[in-house]
């Protein structure tokens, strides 16, 4: 086979990985945590066991729904973090981006944080913390990254942002699946909350030198 058959079949392969993944992005709108390789396979039109030829079972589907939705958040994430505005109001930007997505596709954040909900049809349920938390262990990194290259924290600057990423992520999805499953106050007020919490040592922080800024 040569170079160009190669190309075409991966391209092939990686459009049809695409459309599997919208459809099963259809069911879990739909159906949540309880959405089944049953009803994603019915979805898409094939049978279960094209299904795990793609995927290999339920937690291979999860693994790509997961690093397709992660990956579309710390975007818009960057981007607020990015965007021409003042310091407290791209921290707000970024806690309110966090809240937004959440509260838009609640269904698909219930599938992805709290998995073990699901497991209907004789499925075996998940392991939250085996799932979830390597989504919020990259969250925190990227957050971490992020910090890093915009804050001069001091001489011990890379431990400091690491420690601040991890730790505001942990803050935005604890506050953030409270306030999901609870509503107890307005998204914006939520926001507000949450950066007079982070807002103290932030503020004193200089840009690094040489950085984008912060």
């Amino acid at each position: 086979m040569d170079t160009t058959q190669r190309t075409e079949q991966q391209r092939s392969a990686d459009r049809r990985r695409r459309e599997l993944l919208e459809a099963a992005d259809r069911v879990v709108l739909r159906d949540g945590p309880q959405a089944s390789m049953n009803a994603i396979a019915a979805e898409a039109g094939i049978t279960k066991p094209i299904l795990y030829r793609h995927f290999g079972d339920k937690g291979g589907l999860y693994a790509a729904l997961a690093k397709r939705h992660t990956d579309a958040l710390l975007n818009s994430l960057r981007a607020a973090l990015d965007a021409p505005a003042d310091r407290r109001e791209r921290v707000e930007a970024t806690l309110d981006t966090y809240l937004a997505a959440i509260e838009a596709r609640p269904q698909v954040y219930r599938f992805l944080m709290h998995p073990a909900e699901g497991g209907s049809g004789g499925e075996q349920s998940f392991d939250v913390g085996k799932h979830s938390a390597p989504l919020l262990r990259r969250m925190g990194e990227e957050l971490a990254q992020v910090i890093e290259d915009r804050l001069d924290l001091g001489p011990e600057s890379q431990r400091l942002a690491r420690v601040w990423g991890h730790g505001i992520v942990g803050m935005m999805h604890a506050a953030g699946d409270w306030w999901l499953g609870e509503r107890p106050c307005s998204r914006a007020e939520l926001v507000r909350s949450l950066a007079d919490l982070l807002w103290g040592r932030l503020a004193a922080a200089g840009d690094r030198i040489g950085g984008p800024g912060f």
